[in-house]
C-alpha cells in the first residue's frame, strides 16, 4: 500500500507515519529526515536545503525530487510505503505519478493556532533524537533519555513556525484539492489525541 500523509508543519505526520509503518511492515519516506541527514554532514545538497529551511521556505523540487526517485527504487519499498513530507507542490505530486502509483492520501488537518502553540513549545535532544513539549517538561530542561541539554529547532520558533504555515497555505495546501479530485483523498482531526488519530487511519485505510 502505497500512502501519502498531507498537512501543515506539526499537525503530526511523522508520529502517526512511524505507527502506521511499524503497523503493516513498510518503510516510510521522510524528506525532512533525509535532507536533516545532508544539513548535519554539510553535503553540498545539504547546504543548499539548510538556507531554504533556516528563512521557513521549501526546499526547491529539483532537489527533492531526485532524492524521493532513488529512494523509491529501493528494494524495501516495493510492497509498499507512506511518504512524509511529498509531495510539497502540485508539480511535484503531477511528477510523482510518473514514479509512483499512490493508493490513499490521508490529511491530519491542524488550525494555524493550535500549531504554532504545539510547534513553539517543542524542544528536542541533538543527541538522541528525543522530542518533548515545555508543558510536559516541568521546567526541565535536559533530556530524560539520556541526559543531554534540550533545545528549540530555529523551525520551531514562533515567527519561523508563521512563516512555515503561510508557506505551507500558499503552496502545499492545493494539494489537497487535487487529491481530492482524484478520489483519493481521506481528512483527519489532527487535533484530536494520539491513539485516536491513529486508530482513524486504519480504519480508514481498511486496516483491522
Amino acid at each position: 500500500m502505497n500512502i501519502i500523509f498531507l498537512g501543515p508543519p506539526g499537525a503530526g505526520k511523522g508520529t502517526q507515519a512511524q505507527r502506521i509503518c511499524a503497523a503493516l511492515n513498510i518503510p516510510q519516506i521522510s524528506t525532512g529526515d533525509i535532507l536533516r541527514r545532508a544539513i548535519k554532514e554539510q553535503t553540498p545538497t545539504g547546504l543548499k536545503a539548510k538556507s531554504y529551511i533556516d528563512a521557513g521556505k521549501l526546499v526547491p523540487d529539483e532537489v527533492i525530487i531526485d532524492i524521493v526517485k532513488d529512494r523509491l527504487a529501493q528494494d524495501d519499498c516495493q510492497n509498499g510505503y507512506i511518504l512524509d513530507g511529498f509531495p510539497r507542490t502540485v508539480p511535484q505530486a503531477e511528477a510523482l505519478t510518473h514514479i509512483a502509483n499512490i493508493d490513499s492520501v490521508i490529511e491530519l488537518a491542524v488550525d494555524d493556532q493550535h500549531l504554532i502553540n504545539r510547534l513553539s513549545g517543542r524542544r528536542v535532544c541533538l543527541k538522541c533524537g528525543a522530542t518533548y513539549h515545555i508543558s510536559l517538561l516541568d521546567g526541565k530542561t535536559t533530556c530524560a533519555a539520556c541526559g543531554e541539554e534540550l533545545i528549540q529547532r530555529d523551525d520551531d520558533k514562533a515567527e519561523t513556525v508563521l512563516n512555515r504555515l503561510t508557506v505551507y497555505h500558499d503552496q502545499t495546501a492545493p494539494l489537497v484539492s487535487f487529491y481530492e479530485g482524484k478520489g483519493l483523498l481521506h481528512r483527519i482531526d489532527g487535533a484530536q489525541g494520539m491513539d485516536v488519530i491513529f486508530q482513524s487511519i486504519m480504519e480508514t485505510l481498511g486496516v483491522k
